[in-house]
C-alpha cells in the first residue's frame, strides 16, 4: 500500500485506490439490461418450442389421416367386386370421413385397337377430410389404378 506524506509532520497516511471506495457489485442499468437480454433469450425459446409442439401436433393428424386412407386404399376390391361408385364413411376416430371414389380409366385404351379382356383398369380415389386442432379443415387424398372385372 502506497503512503502519502503530510506536510505538518505526522505520520504518513494509508492511500486508498481510487476503485476500493466503491462497493463492488452492478450497477441498476447493468442489472435491467440482463433481464431484458434473458426475457428475449426466454421468448424466443417458448416461442420455438410451441411452435414446435403445434407442427408435431399438425403432421400426427396428417400421419392419421395417411393411415385411414391408405387403409381404405387396401380395402378397395376386397371385401367387394370392384365397382364404379362412390362410398363414404367415418374412421375409427369420428374426426375423419373418407370419400372413395373408382371410376373406369381410359388410361392406356387406344379406341381404334379394342383389347378384349376379362379384365377393366380401375382408377381408385381416396379423400380424408377432418378439423384440425387450429380449426381448420383439412384433406388428404391419394390414388392408385387397380385391375378389376369388366364391367358388362
Amino acid at each position: 500500500m502506497k503512503t502519502r506524506r503530510e506536510g505538518n509532520g505526522s505520520p504518513p497516511a494509508p492511500v486508498r485506490p481510487r476503485a476500493a471506495g466503491r462497493e463492488a457489485g452492478f450497477t441498476l442499468i447493468e442489472v435491467v439490461v440482463a433481464f431484458v437480454l434473458l426475457t428475449l433469450v426466454f421468448s424466443v425459446g417458448f416461442e420455438i418450442f410451441s411452435s414446435g409442439l403445434a407442427r408435431a401436433g399438425a403432421l400426427d393428424e396428417r400421419s392419421r389421416a395417411l393411415e385411414v386412407a391408405r387403409s381404405r386404399l387396401a380395402d378397395v376390391g376386397m371385401e367387394e367386386t370392384l365397382a364404379e361408385g362412390t362410398t363414404q364413411g367415418e374412421a375409427q376416430d369420428p374426426r375423419y370421413r373418407w370419400t372413395t371414389t373408382v371410376v373406369r380409366s381410359q388410361e392406356g385404351t387406344d379406341p381404334q385397337h379394342p383389347i378384349n379382356s376379362a379384365y377393366a383398369l380401375f382408377h381408385v380415389g381416396v379423400k380424408v377430410d377432418w378439423r384440425g386442432a387450429d380449426g381448420k379443415d383439412r384433406s388428404l387424398a391419394l390414388s392408385t389404378l387397380e385391375l378389376g372385372p369388366r364391367p358388362q
